[in-house]
């Protein structure tokens, strides 16, 4: 198979991978990689699929956000991480971050660390609240967040 050829085959699954679910520059580049495609047709795909808007970074941010917030219960540090290891600019970052809403993020991390509460055996309540903010911490949410709803306790 020559170079035209495996271009046109590896856009085509581009395109389909790209129309099924949003994908970042990133992983169009490795899955591009993985199917023996050359850097040139690397590029050339994905400005192709930015053109088209197949890819946008944007999209694909806000998306990542919203699922890792709602199904993963993630916190934003452990969400910017992600996006930051994906590629996607900071200022991205940011705006998607920011489409959360503080008064909705707050509740859902006191829910969550009410609901863990009820699972750890602990010593004493300074034990009890050092294992719950290692567990909100782990979660990625902020510690500065964590410290308040914990002193509110």
């Amino acid at each position: 198979m020559n170079n035209q050829e495996l271009y046109r085959i590896a856009l085509n699954k581009a395109m389909k991978l790209c129309s099924v679910r949003e994908f970042c520059i990133n992983d169009i580049r490795g899955k591009a990689e993985s199917w023996g495609v050359g850097k040139e047709e690397i590029e050339k795909i994905i400005a192709l699929l930015l053109k088209e808007k197949f890819i946008d970074e944007s999209r694909y941010a806000a998306a990542y956000v919203k699922d890792k917030f709602n199904y993963n219960k993630w916190g934003k540090v452990k969400i910017s991480a992600g996006l930051k290891m994906k590629g996607i600019p900071a200022e991205i970052i940011r705006v998607s971050l920011d489409m959360i809403d503080n008064e909705k993020y707050r509740e859902f991390l006191e829910k969550i660390i009410s609901s863990h509460r009820k699972k750890i055996k602990a010593k004493n309540q300074y034990d009890l609240k050092a294992k719950l903010l290692r567990y909100g911490l782990s979660k990625g949410f902020e510690s500065g967040l964590l410290y308040e709803i914990l002193g509110e306790e």
